[in-house]
């Protein structure tokens, strides 16, 4: 399916009411994070010497921010389902930024990132310290990644990836691409590995855009955040966590990609309908 952008609500004119809201959520925001990253790269120190890959600490600490931010920011989240917990990988739709925080606040999962946001200021940095996987969008680069997949899954990683390839305005689930599933089927990894497909609904603010919440194509990330933090009444997110699958039970990656596309599909419809 091709998705053909749609255009981005406008913004309205900030009162001095909403800066102060903006001030008031972004100041306590930022320094949480920071505090978590500090901390964070801290605990590595001794982490990775005794633990290596494996991280049985420092990701409670991304929880905990993730959902204090959450709160901070003021919107409400409804849980459906239960986060699996078999060893593999998680799928999601990508709405937002604020994917990462609803995501990370409910279970212990690394983000698959394109390698250029390893070089962002600030944010590369929380990215790296998270445990983040780096891939470059180069085919010749495949066979590398799989293997970094295939450490990343036996350490009992759970690695969670946005298989749409961008961001959406929400209102609809794009086909999945197949090609990180790869690694899924290595042969010591196809029989004992699970997926587990997400879906995220946003809920605006009473008045609001049905997309507020979505973040996609050129829109302005500052822009977009200043505006979402400036509502006084914010609306809810719902995370809808599906059965998890096993990876043997399909032939394929492509297979694998459509019926967990089906999946978080489904879930994204009824969520909308139960909105």
């Amino acid at each position: 399916m091709i998705w053909e952008s749609s255009t981005p609500p406008p913004h309205s004119q900030m009162s001095p009411f909403g800066w102060i809201i903006v001030l008031l959520r972004a100041i306590p925001i930022g320094l949480i994070v920071s505090l978590g990253l500090c901390l964070t790269l801290v605990l590595r120190l001794l982490e990775y010497p005794l633990f290596g890959q494996t991280r049985p600490i420092t990701p409670y600490i991304t929880q905990a921010v993730c959902r204090l931010s959450l709160v901070l920011i003021g919107l409400d989240y409804r849980v459906e389902g239960h986060p699996m917990q078999q060893g593999g990988g998680i799928v999601a739709n990508h709405c937002s930024w604020i994917d990462i925080f609803a995501l990370n606040s409910f279970q212990r999962v690394y983000f698959v990132s394109k390698s250029e946001v390893a070089s962002w200021p600030f944010i590369g940095q929380l990215a790296k310290a998270t445990g983040t996987v780096f891939i470059e969008r180069n085919p010749a680069k495949a066979a590398e990644q799989r293997e970094l997949f295939t450490m990343r899954l036996q350490a009992g990683h759970k690695l969670l990836f946005f298989p749409e390839g961008t961001s959406t305005d929400g209102q609809q689930v794009l086909s999945f691409k197949p090609t990180l599933l790869a690694a899924y089927f290595d042969p010591e990894l196809r029989d004992r590995t699970f997926i587990q497909a997400v879906s995220l609904h946003y809920l605006a603010p009473e008045g609001k855009d049905a997309r507020f919440y979505c973040w996609w194509g050129d829109m302005s990330f500052a822009a977009h955040l200043i505006t979402t933090l400036s509502v006084l009444k914010q609306g809810r997110v719902v995370i809808r966590f599906c059965d998890p699958v096993a990876v043997s039970d399909f032939k394929d990656r492509k297979a694998l990609a459509a019926a967990l596309q089906a999946s978080v599909a489904e879930a994204h419809t009824q969520s909308m309908k139960g909105a």
